[in-house]
């Protein structure tokens, strides 16, 4: 137990344990294994969109929707012709207008994961995305899994009372820059302060390798995890135990939430799909460095070890 002093601990997720956590199996086809939405690419940044949407249907998603700026919507489609893509309004320098999303609003009853950030590159725009897929993700119909990286990461301070409609089903990937602005000011023992963003957001949160989930809710046990993970006050906390050189590349954390956004749509809870794809992320890093060296490897290369990495895990 930790006390208020104490740094806190965490579990160390381990083949072991996520052997014992499996993920679903494949079902009898592309519609078992659930839709995922992502909302980035401005025009400047699409190739964001498409890594991280490689990384959702390498992850074993079924489905997959880029929704995109609407000058780039033609080339994403060409790039990744696995995915649908709906081009969306822009404003003069090619960020995607938050406003435009409206029209997402059939997608989204249709999604079991969205993920928004990858190669949104305009504050302003961001911070009224997320207002408007508030808007349309609070009626009764279908609740799909939120999970936010990047630009949508450095808007949700000025968000953080009007969350409630996606209480439950929130999951965050921030660097620590991005952890600094959540926090407010900047990251210092990492245990502590991803438990603290995971508590005030009421979100499952990965990074740098440490994850955690505000409540046995959204943890592992309702899963069949092996047990409690330890942690703070009411947030449990996991640390992935490899992952050592390379990650810090560019794409790198498209790839990850993407990973994460693609598992947790396949059927997961939030704390298993965020466990799992940040050890997954971690790992094909590792075997990248060992065939390419611990530097000059490409992001778009982490998605490519993933099934590969799952089949070794039995899943």
């Amino acid at each position: 137990m930790s006390t208020p002093h104490s740094k806190p601990a965490a579990q160390p997720v381990t083949p072991t344990l996520l052997r014992d956590w499996p993920l679903p199996g494949g079902g009898s086809g592309k519609d078992d294994r659930g839709s995922v939405l992502v909302i980035g690419g401005a025009r400047k940044t699409p190739g964001a969109a498409l890594l991280a949407g490689t990384a959702v249907l390498r992850a074993g998603a079924g489905r997959l929707t880029l929704a995109v700026a609407g000058s780039t919507a033609v080339q994403v489609a060409v790039a990744l012709p696995e995915a649908g893509v709906v081009g969306l309004a822009e404003t003069d320098d090619g960020a995607v207008e938050g406003s435009g999303v409206s029209v997402l609003a059939e997608e989204l009853e249709k999604a079991a994961a969205v993920l928004a950030g990858p190669g949104l590159d305009d504050m302003d725009e961001a911070e009224s995305l997320l207002r408007e897929l508030l808007k349309l993700n609070s009626g009764p119909a279908n609740k799909p899994a939120v999970v936010l990286d990047a630009y949508a990461l450095g808007c949700l301070p000025g968000l953080v009372d009007e969350l409630g409609p996606w209480s439950g089903r929130l999951i965050l990937t921030p660097n620590t820059t991005e952890a600094g602005i959540l926090l407010g000011r900047e990251v210092g023992d990492l245990h502590r302060d991803v438990a603290e963003i995971a508590g005030r957001y009421g979100a499952v949160v990965s990074c740098q390798g440490v994850i955690a989930a505000p409540d046995a809710g959204q943890g592992g046990n309702k899963d069949g995890s092996p047990g409690d993970a330890p942690g703070t006050g009411d947030v449990q906390l996991w640390e992935i135990t490899t992952g050592y050189g390379g990650l810090g590349t560019s794409g790198s954390g498209d790839i990850l939430a993407g990973a994460i956004a693609g598992l947790r749509a396949r059927g997961t809870s939030n704390a298993q799909a965020t466990c799992w794809g940040t050890h997954l992320h971690a790992a094909a890093g590792d075997r990248l460095a060992s065939r390419f060296g611990s530097l000059g490897y490409l992001a778009r290369e982490l998605a490519d070890e993933l099934p590969a990495l799952m089949m070794e895990l039995g899943t």
